[in-house]
């Protein structure tokens, strides 16, 4: 029987009462490790596109030790989360042979971890998913080059940002918006990939009649974008496979064309938000956290640049019991999105006492307890205080991954009353836990207006331009 962590957190979830931390789990696990005079050295080598790689550097229990049963699932946990965090698909595992072995197993078809491989392999890199052992002398050089994108803010400028219930646009002059536009639409469940196409066509068309001409367009979109590439987004969820091949996968490419070849680069709307909250507090170490639809995630790094990084926190880990709420695309347990989405909201809402129906609409479910909450139900209080006390762990464990200076909160369980309770208990959480990181971690939240012109700024401002007009 694998042995059992004392994990015994000062602010459990009213709600949820069996979380249990990864951050706390992580920081006993280490606490054993530190005690073992025959821990081991362990590295982590992630590979990815462009010649990128990044490595995690940690120490692990010996094979002998009493608890060594938890090693698994403490290399487990980490691989999943730096996945997610990094990216890659091909992983070199040196120091620990029999947890690769295990790894390797975990994540082939039909292990626990298929899901990722497949994503990550096949939809994200277009290359085949792998885990291998190797020497230290095996692991290569880390390459994590920044990429050269945001902050140019010269000549007449299209930013646009594609949501799933509107697309907008912005014409913006050195750096100013003098028009933007949202217009409603319903990209989901369309199967004709020329109404994504004509769509984002019309946007860019009505923003630069505002221009006396366009230098260059820079866009943000829900999904996974490399080199410009659609590579996974639900955005586009109702195209058929061989449709999205044929006209969405590059239909960033097509666009540009159309404009003459001019620059144009898109990315995540989550690195667009981080990027926007790095230009709004000039500063870098920014992590962006939106908890809307889902739960998504931008970083920018101390020096202020952006990275090639998915950071995905969707899909990243952040409560290690077995039996924790699953993610329904994925089937893994404990992942973000259960936690920090209109999904984590709903699924509190009924454990509040709230009587929505199985079928209600999660997005329903959320302006049901906004509501209450407006009326001082103390039901819905209780759920954004359950949050709250989630993203205070949450946060403590992101930091063991990311510098942060700003944690920049957005998206629509953030908004009204309930926001304020989030991130009061989330202080009170950092600060009883963790003091070290609670006071060097400033919480942010743009306004409204802040938020649809920070980010057509940014991502107006994502390429560079050739010759400003």
């Amino acid at each position: 029987m694998q042995p059992i962590l004392p994990v015994h957190p000062k602010h459990q979830p009213e709600l949820d009462p069996g979380f249990l931390p990864a951050a706390l789990w992580n920081r006993a696990y280490r606490g054993l490790v530190a005690s073992d005079r025959a821990s081991r050295p362990v590295i982590l080598a992630l590979a990815g596109e462009n010649g990128s790689l990044s490595t995690h550097h940690d120490r692990v229990l010996s094979k002998t030790h009493p608890a060594s049963g938890l090693t698994l699932r403490y290399v487990e946990r980490l691989l999943k989360f730096l996945l997610w965090q990094k990216g890659g698909f091909h992983v070199k595992i040196a120091g620990a042979n029999e947890i690769a072995a295990r790894l390797m197993r975990i994540y082939n078809p039909g292990g626990e971890r298929s899901f990722d491989a497949a994503f990550l392999g096949g939809q994200i890199y277009r290359h085949p998913f792998r885990i291998e052992a190797c020497g230290f002398g095996e692991i290569p050089a880390e390459a994590e080059p920044a990429l050269d994108l945001g902050r140019h803010l010269d000549g007449c400028r299209i930013g646009f940002d594609l949501g799933g219930s509107d697309r907008k646009a912005a014409a913006v002059v050195d750096g100013k918006v003098i028009h933007s536009e949202e217009i409603p639409w319903n990209p989901y469940f369309q199967t004709d990939p020329m109404y994504h196409v004509n769509g984002v066509r019309d946007s860019l068309r009505r923003a630069a009649a505002h221009l006396p001409g366009v230098d260059a367009i820079g866009g943000s979109a829900a999904g996974t974008y490399v080199n410009n590439e659609v590579r996974a987004a639900s955005l586009f969820r109702g195209v058929p496979r061989e449709a999205f091949e044929k006209t969405i996968r590059r239909m960033f490419f097509t666009l540009r064309e159309e404009w003459g070849g001019i620059p144009f680069e898109v990315v995540n709307d989550g690195e667009v938000t981080a990027l926007a909250g790095s230009m709004w507090l000039r500063d870098g170490a920014v992590l962006g956290i939106s908890l809307g639809t889902s739960q998504a995630g931008g970083y920018v790094t101390p020096g202020g640049r952006m990275t090639r990084w998915l950071n995905e926190l969707a899909f990243a880990p952040v409560d290690h019991r077995t039996d924790a709420p699953r993610d329904e695309w994925s089937g893994d347990a404990g992942c973000g999105v259960q936690y920090f989405s209109q999904q984590g909201a709903g699924r509190l809402a009924r454990a509040a006492g709230f009587g929505f129906p199985d079928d209600m609409p999660l997005a329903e479910c959320l302006l049901g307890v906004q509501a209450a909450m407006r009326k001082g139900d103390g039901r819905a209080a209780a759920v954004y205080r359950t949050i709250g006390a989630y993203l205070g762990y949450a946060v403590a464990h992101y930091a063991d991954f990311y510098e942060i200076r700003h944690l920049l909160l957005l998206g629509r369980v953030m908004s009204g009353d309930g926001g304020g309770i989030i991130i009061e208990k989330a202080h009170e959480t950092l600060r009883d836990e963790f003091p070290v990181i609670s006071e060097r971690m400033r919480f942010s939240t743009p306004s409204e207006t802040g938020k649809r012109h920070g980010q057509a700024v940014a991502a107006a401002s994502l390429p560079k331009s050739r010759t400003p007009s």
